[in-house]
């Protein structure tokens, strides 16, 4: 009977640690777009706000995001050599102040917040991916110093525009 046990120990051991890994893995390795699926086309986001240039922004972002974490042929334009296709459009950009200077009255800090829809289709128009309604805000602080003022919205919205571009392509490789 004592002969068993270190086995028995063993088998409860092996099924412990067998059980314990349920099927989860790392970010990144799932890929969920079809095999041939090579090469992306990225055209420039569609910009349906006021705000300056915040479209070549994103798509910059995306484009980089995509070729720094994938194997991805990226292209500027769609055409016969894309494989597939993402659009994005900039729904509404705002920005509302958060905290007041008391002593002056004037914003301490503003949140910036900017609303996209993207897709992701392949050459016969099937839809690999999309969200209507992606979300992202960032905020920043106002320089209260007039001889040292420094705009910080468009540091802001680059900020803002490399989570989106993490997110989305985490988004699109893990099938979310």
């Amino acid at each position: 009977m004592k002969a068993r046990r270190p086995w028995l120990a063993l088998f409860f051991l092996t099924w412990s640690v067998a059980s314990a890994s349920c099927g989860y893995h790392t970010a990144g390795h799932a890929v969920q777009l079809p095999e041939n699926v090579r090469t992306i086309a990225v055209p420039a986001f569609v910009n349906e706000t006021t705000t300056y240039r915040i479209e070549q922004t994103l798509t910059s972002s995306v484009v980089r995001e995509f070729t720094t974490r994938t194997h991805y042929h990226i292209l500027n334009s769609p055409g016969e050599a894309a494989d597939a296709t993402l659009r994005g459009t900039v729904l509404s950009t705002s920005a509302s102040p958060l905290t007041y200077n008391s002593a002056t009255g004037q914003a301490a800090s503003v949140l910036v917040v900017v609303s996209m829809k993207v897709s992701l289709t392949d050459r016969q128009g099937k839809v690999l991916y999309q969200n209507p309604s992606y979300l992202f805000r960032e905020q920043y602080e106002v320089s209260q110093d007039l001889a040292s003022f420094f705009e910080e919205d468009s540091p802001a919205f680059r900020r803002l525009s490399q989570d989106f571009a993490r997110t989305l392509v985490s988004n699109i490789l893990e099938g979310f």
